[in-house]
């Protein structure tokens, strides 16, 4: 896992290929781009483009994928996003679904809180599992851009 403001990128674009081409999108990202996917390099790289109200932290929902890692970036709001290592996720509460490549587990005894804002972008391996979407002090709508970035 790592987090950083927008304005580090590019100490991370040399990671995957992929990461230059979604610091670009972000670079050019307007206030009111349509909710979506937008497709960079077709199914190995794609942007989703969000907006939701954050929920509490007794809705957190622990996942994990298998043929994807994210970059989560903030363009509006704050949002808390909780982290821990796959290896502590012991219980599946809904198996793994390929067409979706999520698993979704219950929430472990460790897990570590990353609060982002407006400008900072989180990035989840497999092996990193995660919980978005909870609320940073209150619930609040956010817009929000999550890549999907061929991790093989």
């Amino acid at each position: 896992m790592i987090t950083a403001p927008l304005s580090d990128r590019h100490r991370y674009t040399r990671l995957s290929p992929w990461f230059a081409a979604a610091f670009e999108f972000l670079e050019q990202l307007p206030a009111d781009k349509p909710v979506g996917r937008y497709e960079l390099d077709g199914d190995k790289c794609f942007a989703l483009v969000q907006s939701y109200t954050t929920k509490p932290l007794a809705q957190a929902t622990f996942e994990a994928h298998q043929r994807y890692l994210d970059i989560q970036f903030i363009q509006a709001g704050n949002e808390t996003i909780l982290w821990t290592p796959l290896a502590m996720l012991t219980q599946v509460t809904q198996p793994y679904v390929a067409a979706k490549d999520i698993t979704f587990f219950a929430s472990p005894a460790h897990q570590v809180a990353i609060h982002l804002r407006p400008g900072d972008f989180a990035i989840f391996y497999p092996e990193d599992g995660h919980a978005p979407g909870i609320e940073y002090g209150a619930p609040t709508t956010i817009r929000k851009v999550v890549f999907k970035i061929l991790a093989n």
